[in-house]
């Protein structure tokens, strides 16, 4: 029995990738990947069950990457925080927003991916369901403040997920539009000056 091409899968991700890009999900072709990868569509159907399948292994780096950092907040355990760090934890600096920035621009291609080319797929609204993620973990952390009865705001969540859709919306605004990560770092000063979480929560 021969063995299977190595070589094929890398390329057809990495044909998918650029199409993908170039296209968006929807008027990407499934015969210019297999074209460009040079292997048949007998080869693709193989490994994928269609162009779904394909673009789901495309981004499932990046969101393997983005699952991660949710599930370090999700451990993160606020009950054990003294209440100066507790209220410190949102002072979100120049400096957290430059880091927050590079970490996604060294994802650039899969998040552009998630942003502005999914529409069609099961990640059409991966924003809103980034920023609905981000409202729950948000929420646990404004509960423990009121639990001890420190000074914060009225927000809900209904309030923060609009706050939060504004904020991300900014963040990945530079991938959106494709700018060079030099220029939105130079954003970054501005982001943390506009978007004051500790106003927004009442400390």
């Amino acid at each position: 029995m021969s063995k299977s091409d190595a070589s094929i899968d890398p390329r057809i991700l990495d044909s998918a990738r650029r199409e993908f890009l170039a296209r968006g999900f929807e008027g990407a072709s499934l015969q210019s990947i297999c074209a460009d990868a040079g292997v048949t569509t007998g080869a693709l159907y193989k490994r994928y069950k269609g162009k779904a399948d394909l673009f789901e292994a495309v981004v499932a780096p990046t969101l393997a990457d983005i699952r991660a950092l949710e599930e370090e907040a999700k451990r993160r355990d606020y009950a054990l925080m003294d209440d100066k760090n507790l209220r410190e934890l949102w002072a979100l600096s120049e400096d957290i927003h430059r880091q927050w920035m590079i970490y996604f621009y060294e994802r650039y291609e899969g998040m552009r991916l998630l942003l502005c080319c999914a529409e069609g797929t099961a990640y059409a609204n991966f924003l809103h369901d980034f920023v609905a993620r981000n409202t729950a973990l948000c929420m646990e952390f404004v509960n423990e403040a009121r639990r001890r009865d420190l000074p914060v705001s009225d927000i809900d969540a209904d309030e923060l997920h609009i706050l939060l859709t504004a904020y991300w919306s900014t963040v990945f605004e530079p991938l959106v539009h494709g700018f060079p990560l030099e220029k939105a770092l130079g954003y970054c000063k501005r982001i943390a000056g506009f978007f004051n979480w500790q106003v927004v929560f009442g400390f």
